[in-house]
């Protein structure tokens, strides 16, 4: 099986940034433009060549799982169930392993929407995968270009390559500002997770030991990026969408 047949939907999280609309609605269910932030990731994941996508569920479980009902029926989505304990997003990914498989697969946050360029996104990171020297390719956005996002950013980049626009990351650590932020898509090899306590722990734990072994890389995004995080984040993504004249 290719790397990237699999994919997995972190949706879990409890959407607080949300404020009261995540009392009743959990945060994948959230729609812009009419279609949910996790409908338009399964069209993303589809598109992008994943046959299979694993879907975790905590808050509001009970509303994700009958959204799917339809595509867990038909085996295109799997669920796991963090409904006893919320375990962050690496310790959800370690959880699902067994319903992951062995190679390569993507983990997508369910607070991600982006609009492709000429290519499919998923595509572009598959196709710039070498397992040779990667554990982790992260999609990588320019903090300036980050609809949505008002942080530091997360990494630092090295010289991109010409022919794919990967290049090796680095973490901001202490300084005030970096240049990329993380995009909430990325393709990991699995055995990192080998070792990890169970229980609940930040993948960004996964990608610290990637750059312990000089295997953490991005990939600058193809296309147009947005976060939605908070009920302004709708409106706004919304606005931008309809200047793209997408859907």
């Amino acid at each position: 099986m290719m790397h990237g047949s699999k994919a997995m939907i972190l949706a879990a999280g409890l959407g607080s940034r949300m404020g009261t609309l995540s009392d009743t609605l959990p945060k994948p269910l959230v729609q812009v433009k009419g279609i949910t932030l996790l409908d338009r990731l399964l069209a993303h994941a589809t598109l992008g060549g994943v046959q299979q996508t694993v879907v975790n569920v905590h808050h509001l479980a009970d509303q994700i799982e009958a959204h799917l009902s339809r595509k867990v029926g038909s085996g295109q989505v799997l669920i796991s169930d963090e409904r006893d304990a919320l375990l962050e997003t690496g310790g959800g990914v370690k959880k699902a392993l067994s319903l992951l498989g062995n190679d390569p697969f993507f983990v997508l946050n369910s607070d991600a929407l982006w609009v492709d360029a000429a290519e499919k996104q998923l595509n572009l990171i598959r196709a710039a995968w070498q397992p040779k020297k990667m554990d982790v390719l992260l999609l990588l956005v320019p903090t300036e270009n980050a609809l949505g996002y008002d942080g530091v950013g997360d990494f630092f980049a090295g010289v991109s390559d010409p022919s794919s626009k990967v290049r090796s990351v680095q973490f901001r650590d202490d300084a005030e500002r970096a240049p990329f932020m993380f995009g909430g898509v990325q393709l990991v090899e699995p055995s990192l997770y080998n070792g990890m306590p169970d229980g609940a722990f930040s993948n960004r734990e996964i990608f610290r030991k990637a750059v312990a072994a000089g295997r953490l890389y991005g990939i600058e995004i193809d296309g147009h990026w947005m976060h939605v995080g908070t009920q302004e984040a709708i409106g706004e993504a919304e606005k931008k969408l309809n200047e793209l004249g997408a859907a």
